[in-house]
Order: structure tokens, then sequence, then C-alpha cells
């Protein structure tokens, strides 16, 4: 029976003649509502695809809706669920309005045909904010306390759909609906189970609001639905929970289950369908944005529920755990069982895939978080083909700028390792940081300088005699071209290449003295900055001194770069010799400008 037939013998259905014997009383129909049933019948007979949402149809559900009687109610209540299941598209407010007031009906059946027109149409972006406006969303939460399952699978419903939209969100927090949306994930009825997680999973895609979710108590309930047999509520379950576990406070929430957390994640990531493999492990990411879960994941084997996925023929699989593993790396405990789990040589092959630079990002920031140790032995990652790897990458036509700026940052590292700096000399790769440093990219060209400063500050022979050779082969125009920039084009570069400058005047004073006497543009343009007054330096040029070597620092230690929740940045755990962190930054500068002139003019 075709859906107009369907909701026509709704219509029709309730008026037959009685027989009087046995059967309930039936009120009496008045004339407007005799009226509203002959239209209906007459508009059908004429035509089945006729708009219920305005006109005529509309006037006469209305009156339907409006009536006192329980059965013109349902019939009414029926027609707009099921001319909404196949008509989804913006309606006016008047074709709302009789909705919204039978959702208010005394019986149980209409507000469950009235919840469910509602869910239909909140599909409908446009409806969406409509719904909430006109206030349907307090009647829906007084549906969601029903103890009708029915109506608490069409009000929840309804509300997941309200919840796709961001101004809903809060006025849904408001309506107090997490507490009963909590409540009911626990339901027994698979149905509203996945209705409520899925409306829990809109909720938190806002940071205001998963905290309220926490408060609410929603951490154990979505927890506790790990174990659902529903594959969508598993799926909702474990996206909700990695959304909560973005805030450092949501994480210490979750920290609190962590023993169940980690262990079902976990086994849920070897048994389940791509898709949910996926999202676990990208919540054990954002887990592993904490250290304490960094160390519990490592220690509950995770590492052996990732290599798999790792070496998966899926790219969202293998783009999903290299971004936990990055994470993970940060941990300088985990880099030996990173390592003994087999984990680096599929890291290193997935350096050069041009065609993923997500991918190359999260490899070669794990492999530089790796190799930041620099107490631990590092022939693994030579042995694993580490430059053989991050050669082809650089010398890829395809890298993409991101690439490139995470290249540069593990050279940074890299240049500062005692066993990882010298096969960057004799391995020629130095070239390649002098394109680095001519790229165009701020970020990329402040790390390149890092690691060419780093290689200069060595004092080995063999790395300032390279890079004296690379000086009219690009090295010199790409130091020149980042001291003659505005300063806010420069701000992050401009103490890097004054370091690199004073590094190769510690290690081949008279050679780098030669070159910057013949080289009035790049001496005036030193001099400029020593002498200037430089009214500011950006909030990541004060982070980029905290970077550079002890030339013009007192020593110190760095901590753990910054990290984004989602995704955790590079640990750049630099040697003793290596960090500073004091006085004004803009003095600094010019300062090292000053002792620079000095250095050239004086000597002999």
């Amino acid at each position: 029976m075709g859906a107009g037939a369907s909701v026509l013998s709704c219509c029709r259905g309730e008026f037959e003649e009685s027989d009087n014997t046995g059967s309930e009383y039936q009120p009496l129909l008045g004339d407007r509502e005799r009226q509203a049933v002959a239209a209906l019948v007459k508009l059908f007979e004429n035509d089945t695809r006729i708009s219920f949402y305005d006109g005529e149809p509309l006037r006469a559900l209305t009156v339907l809706a409006r009536s006192d009687v329980h059965h013109l109610q349902l019939s009414a209540a029926t027609a707009f669920s099921e001319i909404s299941e196949y008509d989804v598209r913006a309606v006016p407010q008047e074709a709302l309005a009789p909705v919204l007031y039978l959702l208010q009906s005394a019986y149980a059946d209409v507000q469950q045909g009235a919840a469910s027109a509602l869910g239909n149409l909140a599909s409908v972006s446009a409806n969406k904010r409509l719904i909430v406006e006109m206030g349907g969303l307090e009647l829906l939460v007084r549906q969601m306390l029903s103890p009708n399952t029915e109506a608490q699978i069409n009000s929840v419903g309804c509300i997941t759909n309200l919840a796709a939209d961001e101004e809903n969100k809060l006025a849904i927090a408001r309506s107090g609906a997490l507490i009963p949306l909590v409540r009911l994930g626990r339901s027994r009825d698979l149905r509203v189970q996945r209705n409520a997680t899925g409306a829990l999973l809109n909720m938190t895609h806002q940071a205001e609001l998963r905290e309220k979710l926490v408060a609410a108590g929603a951490v154990a309930v979505l927890v506790d639905l790990l174990h659902a047999k529903d594959e969508d509520t598993l799926y909702y379950a474990i996206t909700a929970l990695s959304n909560i576990a973005v805030d450092s406070d949501g994480r210490d929430a979750l920290w609190s289950a962590q023993a169940k957390l980690v262990t079902e994640l976990l086994q849920i990531m070897q048994v389940h369908k791509i898709k949910v493999q996926a999202q676990v492990a990208l919540t054990l990411r954002n887990l592993a944005s904490d250290a304490r879960f960094q160390r519990a994941i490592v220690q509950s084997n995770g590492l052996d529920a990732l290599l798999p996925l790792l070496q998966s023929s899926y790219t969202a699989l293998v783009v999903a755990a290299a971004a936990c593993l990055r994470n993970l790396s940060i941990h300088a405990d985990n880099e030996d069982p990173i390592i003994c789990a087999g984990l680096l040589p599929e890291l290193m092959d997935l350096v050069p895939q041009a065609d993923q630079p997500e991918l190359q990002c999260h490899a070669i920031a794990t492999i530089r978080n790796l190799a930041a140790n620099n107490g631990s032995d590092k022939q693994a990652f030579i042995d694993a083909g580490l430059f053989d790897r991050f050669r082809m990458a650089l010398e890829s036509t395809d890298a993409q700028p991101q690439v490139l700026c995470e290249l540069a940052a593990a050279f940074s590292v890299f240049a500062l390792n005692d066993q990882l700096w010298r096969p960057v000399v004799e391995l020629g790769m130095c070239h390649l940081l002098v394109r680095l440093l001519r790229c165009g990219h701020t970020d990329t060209e402040y790390n390149a300088c890092l690691a060419i400063g780093s290689l200069a500050g060595k004092g080995h022979p063999e790395a300032a005699e390279e890079l004296m050779r690379l000086w009219p082969r690009g090295l010199r125009e790409g130091l020149a071209r980042a001291l003659t920039l505005p300063e806010y084009a420069s701000s992050n570069v401009r103490p890097a290449v004054l370091w690199v400058l004073m590094a190769l005047l510690n290690s081949r004073r008279a050679a780098v003295c030669k070159v910057l006497r013949a080289d009035s543009q790049m001496l005036d343009a030193i001099e400029s900055i020593g002498v200037s007054h430089v009214p500011s330096l950006s909030t990541s040029t004060s982070a980029s001194w905290s970077l550079l070597p002890s030339f013009f620092a007192t020593k110190g230690k760095s901590d753990e770069m910054a990290t984004s929740p989602a995704i955790a940045d590079c640990k750049t755990d630099v040697d003793d010799d290596g960090i500073c962190g004091f006085a004004p930054e803009a003095q600094r500068m010019r300062s090292l400008a000053a002792q620079i002139v000095a250095l050239v003019q004086d000597t002999d």
C-alpha cells in the first residue's frame, strides 16, 4: 500500500459506523471535523501526491489535530508521521504548529506519532532551529521522562537530530535534557539506548557541554556502553569518549575508569569492524595526550594491538594507529617498548609516502619524538633506514608544506643527538636542510636553522667544513633572506639565523669573518638588528628563544613542547647543553647581533 493510501485509510478507518453492540462510545464529530475528513478524502481521490505542509491538506490535518476526539488526533499524528517519512523537507511554522500541539495530547499513542514526525522533520537543518524556537524542545524532554518505551525512542531520536545543530546544543543542555539522556543510555531497550548514545555524542562537540556531560555522570555510562551489542551504539560511545578525552578535565574523569577503559578499548580494537577499530585508535590517541594514559596504554599491551593496524591495507586504520603512536612516543619510557614491539621499521616505511601527507606527518613526528632522548642508543634508527627514508621524503617533488615542516623539525632533533648528527653530515644531507631553509615557510625555515646551527655548534671540523662549502650554494642566500624580511614575517626565524652565524663563528671564525666582510648586504642587515629598537617579538618568537642553545643563554633543559588535545606534538628533549629561557627577547637578539658584528670587525 502506498504512503498516500496509508494516510487515507488511517483517516477513514476511525469514522466507520458502529454497530453499537459492545463497542466503546464514540464521540460525535463536529461540523469542522467532518468537513476536514471529507476534504482529505476528496484530495486523495484526486491526487495522492499532494503536499500536506500547506494549503487545504494542512488546514484539514490541523483541524483533526486540534480535535478533542482521540481517534481524530491519532489520525492526524499518524498522518504527519507517515507523511514525514517520505516527504522530508523544510516546512513553515504553520506545518509544525499542529505537530507540536499533538505532542501535548493526553493520549500516549498520539504523542508517539507526533514525536516520530518531529524526529523525521528534525533531520532537515532549517527545521532544527525552528522546532526549538517554537518550544518543541521542552515538550520532547517531557516525553523522554515517560515510562513508555516508544515515547522514549521517538523523543530521544528527535533530540539527537536537534543536537546536530550547533546553536541547539546549548539550548538542549539548558532544557534539563542531559541527565535524562545519560539515564536512558542505560536503557534495556536497544533502540532507546542507541538514540540516547547518539544524542550524547552530538553533545560532546563543544567543550562547555563536555564539562556538563561529565558532571551529569556520562563517563560511567559511556564506559559501560563499550559492552554494547549494537554496533552503532558502540561506535557512538567510543566517539563520545574520544571527544571527552580532548579536554584535560575530561581525561581526569576518564582516568578514574582507566583500567577498565583502556582494556576494553584494546579488546574492541582487535575484533570489531574497520570503522570501529579506527575510532578506538583515535580515542587512544586523545587519551594519550596525558602522560598517565601514555604509560597505561603501553603497559596494557597497546603496542601489540596497534601493530596490525599500522600494517593494514586500509589507510584510515594506518593513519589512526600512527596518530596514536605519535602521542605515545612523547613519553620517554615508551621509546624502548615501541622499538622492541617492531614498530620502528613500519614507521620508517610510512615516511616517504608523499600521497598520504597526514600519515607522513604522524610517522615523522613519532620518529622525532623517539629520537629526542639523547641518552639511548640510536643504532636501531639507522638500521631501520632512517636517513634513506627521510632523504626520499625530502627529495620528493610532491612533498606538502606540512610534511616539510615536520621533516625540518625532525632534523633539528637529529642534529642535537650524539649518534644521529654525524650521518646527517657524512651522508650529504646538509644540502637538503639548506633547501628547507629557502622554502618560504616560516616554521620550516626556523627548524632548518635550528638543525644547521646545532651542526655548526658541534665544533667538529667536518660539520663546519660542509656548511661553509654550502655557503655559496644556498646557505648564504637563505640566511640573508630571513634577515632582510620585515620583522613580522621573520620574527621566528631571525633569532635562529643569528644563532647559526654565531655557531659558525665559534667553529670557523676566520672563514666566516672573511665571507661576512665581503658581504656588505648581510653584515649591514646584522648590524641594523644590533642597533635598532626592536619593538616587540611575537609569542612564537619567545618560544623560539627557549629552544636556542647556550651560545647566548644559560643552560637548562627543555620541557615537552606544547601539545594539542587531539594530537600531541614533538617532544624536543635535548641534552643539558641545550636550552635557555631568560632575559627580554628583543634585547637578547640585539645583543647577539652586536656581538656578531664585533667579532667580524675585530678579527684580523
